[in-house]
């Protein structure tokens, strides 16, 4: 199947919502075991279409070697087949002496599909990748949308391909259902990877030298409606990268402990 892509086992503390509400999530991220990033995910289905957003801020060891902290957002509709369809995607981030930064990506629709441009507010300074790597990809956080919705109709074994653009590399995230229905603690599990197609070793990128070693990431979310994401585990600089449920939250206002 393609879709035309990272971030507790609590359940019973879990109220499902209302399908009018959105959904708003918390975690937090370790790396090597040490707290790395504070994360708050919201996701919102408006009916035919979704509004989504993300923070990320980080903490301990992470912050005092980058200084990240970033702020994404995503809005799209869900086609024929609950297909994810994106129109915009808006990424506002400060990574150590850069401050300020935006990746900024607007769907064209063309013949043949749609082609991710720069948005007038992008402040990338290397040019973009060749249209044949934008074309009919989506960006990360409709990745999400496009993931969530695969695991909901896929059966144990079933794979998926989506590719996605990120304003800077191409890459395709590569996804098998382990595991689902029947499980003790009603969980999912998928094993997804991320492909490297273009961008990486330095190619595009203005912030450092990416590697372009494909990456195994383990999912674990909820088997309901929702796929709430419970943990997900990358190898990053071979040591793991961990980000874990924390509670959710009101739509509006902040999380209370």
């Amino acid at each position: 199947m393609q879709c035309g892509f990272v971030v507790g086992v609590l359940l019973a503390a879990i109220a499902a919502p209302a399908a009018a509400e959105d959904l708003v999530a918390t975690y937090s991220a370790y790396w090597a075991g040490l707290p790395a990033a504070n994360i708050r995910l919201t996701m919102r289905d408006i009916g035919a279409g979704y509004r989504d957003e993300i923070e990320i801020a980080t903490e301990g060891f992470p912050r005092l070697l980058t200084r990240f902290r970033a702020i994404a957002s995503a809005d799209g509709r869900f086609a024929v087949g609950r297909a994810t369809e994106p129109s915009r995607y808006l990424a506002m981030y400060d990574l150590r002496k850069r401050q300020d930064r935006r990746v900024s990506l607007q769907f064209v629709r063309r013949a043949g599909g749609t082609v991710a441009e720069r948005g007038p507010d992008d402040t990338s300074r290397k040019p973009p990748l060749p249209e044949m790597f934008r074309k009919n990809s989506i960006d990360p956080l409709s990745a999400l949308e496009c993931i969530r919705e695969l695991l909901r109709t896929a059966r144990p074994g079933g794979s998926f391909t989506i590719p996605v653009y990120d304003g800077a590399r191409r890459f395709d995230i590569v996804g098998r259902l382990l595991q689902k229905g029947g499980t003790a603690d009603g969980t999912l599990r998928a094993e997804l990877t991320l492909r490297p197609i273009a961008g990486f070793r330095g190619e595009t990128s203005e912030d450092g030298d990416p590697d372009d070693a494909p990456r195994k990431v383990q999912l674990v979310a909820t088997d309901d409606r929702r796929v709430l994401p419970l943990s997900i585990t990358v190898p990053v600089f071979f040591m793991p990268l961990v980000i874990r449920f924390e509670r959710l939250c009101p739509s509006a206002g902040p999380c209370s402990d």
